[in-house]
């Protein structure tokens, strides 16, 4: 197989499973032959990043991102997705040991807010704790001259209550507790708009959208991007 992409997914598999939904969904195809050529790695095992970002005792999870780079990197791949948002405290490590490039999600997102909502200043963050901890959003916010509005102690406890105990879990989504924390991000911490940077996060958009209120999903941002890229490479073919 030539011209193709490689998937660093399973963290977590239904959220890996949303964003294939999504890209599939979303490829302009209307014959077999059309969709996109990729290779999905869902290294369902990689430990837990929140857990090591908070916790450097706990089990590296570049040690297993490593390895299913440079394996795939073997097999030529024109680039590589990572449908995790927290993972990426470890993209310029990944980066570092290959040539073949990596999307970067939170990176993609703000372009896309700033490309949205072009008069939004104050951004609001949303994802697991290791997402707020390892900054990876907060620091390309910061990059384009946006503020950051960061989930207050009582949010992050929400937004970690939807991520692990319901959509990893159970497979669920509390549709009232996903919107009420986007609510909280607006009304009362004050942010313009709100990033949804965790993929489970980006799951429960997808079974339960938030309508009302102004939204960037990373995830969905990855996937627009993943198609582009696919396409332009099949083109340039």
């Amino acid at each position: 197989m030539k011209k193709f992409f490689t998937i660093l997914g399973g963290m977590g598999t239904m959220a890996t499973e949303s964003y294939i939904h999504l890209l599939n969904k979303r490829t302009p195809a209307h014959a077999d032959q059309e969709y996109l050529d990729y290779v999905l790695v869902n290294h369902a095992t990689v430990p837990d990043r929140t857990a090591y970002i908070l916790d450097h005792s706990k089990p590296n999870p570049s040690v297993d991102l490593l390895e299913d780079i440079r394996q795939q990197a073997q097999f030529g791949p024109e680039f590589f997705t990572l449908p995790c948002n927290t993972a990426h405290y470890f993209y310029d490590e990944l980066q570092a040991a290959t040539d073949v490039p990596i999307l970067h999600m939170p990176r993609e997102t703000v372009k896309e807010v700033q490309r949205r909502f072009p008069n939004a200043k104050k951004i609001g963050i949303t994802g697991t704790q290791g997402t707020i901890t390892d900054k990876v959003y907060e620091d390309e916010i910061n990059k384009a001259g946006l503020t950051p509005v960061l989930p207050t102690k009582e949010i992050e406890a929400e937004t970690m209550q939807l991520i692990y105990d319901d959509i990893k879990e159970k497979d669920t989504v509390d549709a009232k507790l996903f919107h009420h924390i986007i609510r909280e991000m607006i009304e009362d911490q004050g942010a313009d708009i709100v990033i949804l940077g965790c993929t489970e996060l980006s799951l429960a958009q997808e079974r339960e959208p938030e309508t009302e209120l102004p939204v960037v999903d990373g995830q969905s941002v990855l996937v627009d991007r993943t198609i582009e890229m696919a396409m332009k490479s099949r083109q340039e073919a």
